[in-house]
């Protein structure tokens, strides 16, 4: 009988080629999935640079989500919260006149002035037209007949009407003064965003709180976070949640807007989470209509865990994905307890939630990926035989 020894060489080469291809399969598989019961790390390295500098690792610490971690994270919100509001909070002050307002001044017994107040030859009014009176000019002047120049920008009208009985009494004998304000047109405020009838709102003797202003703009639409305003004064932001507010007792209703604030309302849309990895739906979380979202809101509204291929224990939020030290949370979701404490972690804007598979599922994406080129391996080999 006859051998062919090139034939069972070929054969040999082709059972040590699949095996090899197989034990790489093995290998990276256990690579990617590297043992199921192996405890979560508490640093992952992540690499930074790009092509013009070098590239480095930063560790990424991973936290517990656990009861500490919630009440710790509470009561720092909370604190940051009251230090910024005590900055808003001012007790209210009285109106004071500046430019553009216009004064009604009555001289009781002296009817000629009255027609100074009246605009000359204007016969109809329109909506946008001031009321008759005296305009404060754009120095800050009022002029007034017997009178002249009068400086009454920053005055109160209770001082002007004192300033003109003084000045009256060297012409009338006991002058009896009278001074209100027509028209308010020097001071107003913004508001901005999700409200239903947003633009600028005069400011009048009144002081007009943070509820006036919201109410006044037609009160808060559908798609408003009430959780996130942002009041911009003076060059700085600051943030407002109206529904931390109304939970810890604070009435907005101290927070007193002055002359060029602006109140903008977001959006909740604006401030969503992203909800990916092995859930059944994922998508962009939007927070509930008092502006708040729990980590168990966000897997609801992803339609849950995937009961096939999500890993509950390996549940992740990415936080600050974008600055320089992002924070990563860790929850074990795999008891009713766990999913206790995913309702009580209070989500951020743009946070990212993360479910990894299981082992079985990363085993079989990896094979599924190196089937091909197994495949084409063995085609190979058939081949060349």
């Amino acid at each position: 009988m006859r051998v062919d020894v090139n034939a069972i060489g070929r054969s040999l080469r082709i059972v040590r080629g699949v095996s090899a291809i197989a034990a790489c399969a093995s290998m990276v598989a256990c690579a990617a999935a590297p043992g199921m019961k192996m405890s979560t790390p508490t640093a992952l390295p992540v690499t930074t640079g790009d092509a013009q500098t070098p590239a480095t690792n930063l560790p990424v610490s991973i936290e517990d989500i656990n009861v500490t971690l919630i009440a710790q994270m509470q009561n720092q919100l909370a604190q940051t919260r009251s230090d910024q509001l005590r900055d808003l909070m001012s007790a209210p002050a009285a109106y004071t006149l500046g430019k553009g307002d216009v004064l009604q001044i009555t001289v009781w017994d002296h009817p000629e002035l009255v027609a100074a107040q009246a605009p000359s030859g204007q016969t109809t009014t329109r909506a946008f037209d001031p009321a008759p009176g005296f305009v404060i000019d754009e120095d800050g002047n009022l002029q007034f007949p017997y009178v002249g120049n009068l400086h009454v920008e920053g005055l109160k009208p209770a001082e002007v009407q004192r300033e003109l009985t003084t000045r009256l009494a060297n012409v009338f004998i006991k002058p009896q003064v009278t001074v209100r304000i027509a028209s308010f047109r020097a001071k107003q405020v913004f508001v901005d965003g999700q409200v239903h009838t947003p633009g600028a709102l005069p400011l009048n003797d009144i002081p007009m709180t943070l509820y006036d202003a919201i109410n006044r703009a037609g009160g808060f639409s559908d798609t408003a976070d009430q959780s996130h305003l942002v009041l911009v004064r003076n060059g700085r932001s600051y943030p407002i949640s109206l529904t931390d507010m109304l939970d810890t007792g604070i009435n907005p209703a101290k927070i007193v807007l002055h002359d060029g604030d602006l109140l903008r309302v977001l959006a909740r849309d604006e401030n969503g989470v992203y909800v990916m990895g092995e859930v059944n739906k994922p998508l962009t979380a939007l927070p509930m209509r008092n502006g708040r979202l729990s980590l168990s809101d966000a897997i609801s509204q992803a339609g849950s865990l995937n009961s096939s291929t999500a890993d509950a224990s390996e549940v992740y939020v990415i936080r600050d994905s974008l600055s320089p030290h992002p924070q990563v949370y860790h929850l074990a979701a795999r008891s009713p307890v766990a999913m206790l404490l995913a309702n009580q972690f209070e989500l951020n804007p743009h946070d990212i939630v993360y479910v990894d598979g299981n082992g079985l599922v990363r085993f079989s994406r990896v094979l599924s990926l190196l089937l091909p080129a197994i495949n084409a391996g063995l085609t190979a080999a058939i081949v060349t035989k």
